[in-house]
């Protein structure tokens, strides 16, 4: 069975960021998966005239269609695969007879959003990573199909009545949990300004208003730099709904937000400078710090980069000062995405770091090569 056209899905345009339907966005689902099963081998003699006592001459059954997994950079969503759980290969046709072998059984082709992680829910271990695209995994093969009974002809046995049946295709049940390939994770606490920065420098449009949780799913957005000419001219720019404290136990679906940041290059602390809702700036870092140490140790060790924004606001300067006597060896950014102040600082610093930083991973690499 060939993956449907199904409504509601995303397409990712020219890297435009995360286009949702219906405000629906699926980032881990459960799926059924089984290969096709091989055909029958077939028992049949050959009957013509004159030769009525013809040897056996039935045909093999065809080999069951695999359950493949495609890396789709189209493809950023797995909402296909929440409301179809169940997902099947064909089976191989039947061999006939005079020699005729049955026809190999179609494919089930799954297309998955790059950063697609599986899991096999009877060993609750990963099984395969989806990360690049048209990357291929087989991750149910078809049973081959049953020997006709020309095959079991011997010297003691001219007309074999034996067929072999198709072997059964593989099957499993499997959660698919999806972890954004992006360059820059972008955290921060509810109402930090987050999602205002991603609409200011990227082509993505989330929603904002002056209310914390107006973000419900992580946004993807590019940031573009038509200057450039030589090395990356774009990032990706993950954008983490706000994380809460105790985010790191899985309060406020923490871990499924802050799962999207493991891959990133570069992580941008977003710090309300300002002390909105009677919020200390030095406070609301340190709980972030400890939410992604608690989850996973090695996002410490990434790069990282604190933006301050609404520095347009008066009691931002006095915070910032309290702020750096905190945090000495901090890098800290001023911006506003109210004015626009500092952003365009702003991307070229992300363009800097993030170039450095995959240099250094690819001499590491090949260094290990």
């Amino acid at each position: 069975m060939a993956a449907p056209s199904a409504p509601g899905r995303f397409v990712l345009s020219s890297f435009a960021g995360f286009c949702i339907v219906g405000g629906m966005f699926v980032d881990e689902c459960t799926v059924k998966l089984a290969a096709g099963d091989g055909g029958r081998g077939c028992i049949s003699f050959r009957r013509e005239k004159f030769e009525p006592w013809g040897g056996p001459n039935g045909g093999d059954g065809g080999r069951g269609g695999d359950v493949i997994l495609v890396g789709d950079v189209n493809t950023n969503n797995l909402v296909d695969y929440k409301f179809q759980p169940h997902w099947n290969a064909e089976r191989g046709g039947h061999g006939l007879g005079s020699d005729c072998n049955g026809r190999d059984g179609k494919h089930c082709i799954m297309r998955l959003p790059l950063g697609t992680v599986v899991i096999d829910l009877a060993t609750e271990k990963p099984v395969a990573e989806i990360i690049e695209d048209g990357q291929q995994v087989v991750l149910c093969k078809g049973g081959n199909g049953g020997w006709g009974n020309t095959h079991f002809t011997s010297s003691t046995n001219r007309a074999p009545r034996r067929a072999n049946p198709g072997q059964v295709g593989e099957q499993g049940t499997y959660r698919l949990v999806l972890k954004s390939i992006a360059d820059v994770g972008l955290v921060g606490f509810p109402n930090a300004g987050k999602s205002s920065l991603t609409s200011q420098i990227t082509k993505a449009r989330p929603k904002t208003a002056a209310y914390p949780f107006t973000t419900l799913h992580p946004q993807i957005g590019v940031i573009e730099y038509p200057e450039v000419r030589k090395g990356p001219h774009r990032l990706l720019l993950a954008d983490v709904p706000g994380l809460i404290e105790g985010a790191h136990e899985n309060r406020g679906l923490g871990h499924r937000f802050l799962r999207h940041i493991e891959r990133c290059a570069l992580l941008v602390f977003m710090v309300d400078m300002a002390g909105s809702d009677a919020r200390d700036p030095r406070e609301d870092y340190k709980h972030l710090v400890n939410e992604l140490g608690l989850y996973d140790k090695a996002l410490l060790k990434k790069p990282r980069l604190i933006v301050a924004n609404k520095m347009d606001l008066p009691e931002a300067a006095a915070n910032l000062r309290q702020f750096k006597r905190s945090h000495r060896s901090a890098d800290v950014l001023e911006i506003s995405c109210l004015s626009g102040e500092g952003l365009e600082e702003l991307k070229k610093e992300l363009l800097k770091r993030v170039t450095k930083f995959r240099a250094k991973e690819k001499a590491s690499l090949a260094k290990a090569g």
